[in-house]
C-alpha cells in the first residue's frame, strides 16, 4: 500500500504527496541487524525521483570502521562533526562505533542532537546572540554541552545566563592555531581567557584549536610539519594553564584531513573529524584513506547531439563551492557548469551514448554544503533503498 502524507500548499489547501512504500525512516543501530522492512524493500535507484542524494551504505560503513579502528589503537578519542551529514541516525552509528560524543557548529544542531538523546555535545563555535546564549544554557540543563569562547565579554554573558538558570556551563577556550578565523592567540591571551572563564563561574574544560589551514595539504613531510607547527603553541598554552593550577581536561582539534597526524600528537584528547563518513571528491584529493560514499542521481532532460546533455540537478541540489562535481562511471563525460536547476555536461569525449531520460550519477564534491540542500537522503545497499534519512538542524 502506498503511504500518503498530507502537506499544506502555499494557499493553505491540503495536498497529497505519494511516498514510496515500505522504506523505513531510520537506519538500524550498529549490531542491531537489518529490519524486515529493509530486507524486503523493492525500491531501487531507478524508482527514485531525481535529483536524489544517495549514500552507498557499504562504502559508508567501511569508512566508519576504518576511522573507528584508528581511534581504538590510541589514547585520543573521536568526537565527529555533525555538520557533515546532519542525520541523527548516522551520528548514532558513529557513537556506537566508539565516538565519545558529537561536535556541532550551530545552536540548532545542538538542539537537534539533544532532542534525539545525545548526552555529550561540543558546540565548536562562538555563541554571542542573547537568545542563542539562553537556548544554549537551557540545553546545558538537559545534557553535557560544551561551548567555545574567545571573548571575555561573551564569557561573562554566558556565565550570567547560566547563573540565572541555576546551572554551570562548560567551556573551551578557542585558540587560533594558524587558520586565522575565530580564536584568541596562543599563550598569554588564551591563559587570561581561561582564568577569566573560571573566575566568572564557568566550568573551564580545556582548549580547542582547528588546523583547518593544513587539512587539504597533500600527505607527506610538509603536511606533518605544518600540523606540528599548529599543535606546538596549543600544547605550550596547555602547559602554562596547568602551571597556574587549572586542569586542562580537553584538547579538541583536527579534522578528516589531519586526523592521522593530530590524532597521534601528544596532549591531544579528541579529534573533530566529520567528512570521513560520507567523504567527497574534494577531500579525497588530500585524504585517500576513505572512499566517497555520497552521490547525486540525476536525469538527462535535454540533449544536443555530439555536444552536450543537460540534467535536472543544478546549484540547488549540488554545491560547486570547491569545484565542479564530476560524473560517475561514464568515462569521457565532463561537467561544464551548473546553473540553478541544471547541470550542463560535455559529450565530446563520451565513451558511450547518452539519451534523454537516462540516469547520470554525479559525485558530490563538497558534502557539507550539498547535504544542507536536501530534505532527504536515500541510504542504499545492494541497489535497494534501505532507509530514508532526514538531515536536521
Amino acid at each position: 500500500m502506498v503511504r500518503r502524507e498530507r502537506r499544506q500548499n502555499r494557499a493553505g489547501k491540503s495536498r497529497v504527496r505519494r511516498r514510496a512504500p515500505d522504506i523505513p525512516d531510520a537506519l538500524p543501530r550498529s549490531g542491531g541487524g537489518v529490519p524486515e522492512a529493509c530486507r524486503r524493500s523493492a525500491v531501487t535507484r531507478d524508482d527514485l525521483e531525481t535529483p536524489a542524494l544517495i549514500i552507498d551504505l557499504e562504502l559508508m560503513e567501511a569508512n566508519l570502521e576504518r576511522m573507528a579502528a584508528f581511534f581504538r589503537e590510541g589514547p585520543v578519542k573521536l568526537r565527529p562533526h555533525f555538520k557533515n551529514h546532519k542525520c541523527p541516525d548516522l551520528a548514532w552509528r558513529q557513537l556506537d562505533a566508539g565516538a565519545i560524543g558529537i561536535t556541532c557548529a550551530t545552536i540548532r544542531e545542538a538542539e537537534c542532537l539533544i532532542h534525539h538523546g545525545f548526552r555529550s555535545v561540543l558546540l565548536a563555535n562562538e555563541i554571542v546572540d542573547g537568545a542563542k546564549i539562553n537556548r544554549c544554557v537551557n540545553l546545558a540543563r538537559r545534557a553535557e554541552v560544551i561551548v567555545c569562547i574567545d571573548n571575555e565579554k561573551i564569557a561573562a554573558e554566558l556565565a550570567r545566563a547560566a547563573r540565572n538558570r541555576h546551572t554551570q556551563l562548560s567551556v573551551l577556550a578557542d585558540v587560533d592555531t594558524g587558520l586565522h578565523r575565530c580564536g584568541v592567540p596562543p599563550g598569554e591571551p588564551a591563559i587570561r581567557l581561561a582564568r577569566a572563564a573560571a573566575e566568572l563561574g564557568l566550568r573551564f574544560r580545556g582548549l580547542m584549536g582547528y588546523e583547518g589551514h593544513v587539512l587539504r595539504k597533500p600527505p607527506g613531510p610538509e603536511k606533518a610539519a605544518a600540523v606540528a607547527a599548529a599543535m606546538q603553541p596549543l600544547m605550550e598554552t596547555k602547559a602554562c594553564i596547568e602551571l597556574t593550577g587549572m586542569p586542562v581536561e580537553i584538547v579538541s582539534v583536527g579534522g578528516t584531513g589531519t586526523y592521522s597526524l593530530s590524532g597521534r600528537y601528544p596532549g591531544v584528547t579528541e579529534i573533530q573529524a566529520g567528512s570521513y563518513l560520507l567523504m567527497d571528491t574534494d577531500y579525497r584529493q588530500c585524504c585517500a584513506d576513505f572512499t566517497p560514499a555520497l552521490t547525486l542521481l540525476t536525469t538527462v532532460i535535454s540533449k544536443t547531439d555530439g555536444e552536450r546533455v543537460v540534467t535536472d540537478a543544478g546549484l540547488k541540489a549540488l554545491s560547486c563551492e570547491r569545484g565542479v562535481p564530476a560524473v560517475k562511471d561514464l568515462p569521457g563525460l565532463r561537467t561544464r557548469r551548473l546553473t540553478a536547476e541544471h547541470a550542463i555536461i560535455d559529450l565530446a569525449d563520451a565513451s558511450a551514448p547518452v539519451q534523454v531520460g537516462d540516469r547520470i550519477e554525479m559525485w558530490v564534491h563538497y558534502s557539507d554544503a550539498t547535504v544542507s540542500l536536501h530534505e532527504r537522503i536515500y541510504a542504499m545497499r545492494g541497489g535497494r533503498v534501505e532507509a530514508i534519512l532526514r538531515p536536521e538542524g
